[in-house]
């Protein structure tokens, strides 16, 4: 993987405003945020996408996430938030470093917007889809 402005965050070469730390997690504030408070929460293991992600990052990370949340919470007074991750660059991933963002939403101008355009499920296609996502998952 091609070395990423979070490598040198987590080498100490780029200043953050730490905000957790420890083996395999480190989280720090959006140097850009959406609103107070919002939070990255990234694996120091150097992969692009979660699907790369191994499995001892992946549980540190759900270690880690529900105690960021938490502390956003108890700061900021905020009790509504969206965690974010973005997989690849035509789905908004930004840094080519898996991170999640912990976005609290104090009303509904600040905070993440997001429009999300539903379509009716095909039952059908639905079962047949399952059935070959099961298959796969090892």
């Amino acid at each position: 993987m091609s070395e990423t402005i979070f490598s040198k965050i987590i080498r100490g070469e780029i200043p953050c405003h730490k905000v957790y730390e420890d083996e395999r997690v480190l989280a720090f504030l959006d140097i850009n945020p959406l609103s107070v408070g919002h939070t990255l929460v990234i694996p120091k293991e150097a992969v692009a996408t979660l699907d790369a992600l191994s499995e001892e990052s992946a549980a540190a990370l759900g270690r880690v996430l529900p105690r960021i949340c938490r502390a956003v919470i108890a700061v900021t007074g905020v009790t509504d938030y969206n965690v974010l991750e973005n997989n690849g660059a035509i789905a908004h991933q930004a840094v080519a470093h898996v991170h999640f963002h912990v976005i609290p939403k104090p009303n509904r101008a600040e905070g993440l917007g997001i429009h999300w355009p539903m379509h009716p499920i095909d039952h059908a296609a639905a079962a047949d889809l399952a059935a070959k996502l099961r298959a796969k998952i090892t």
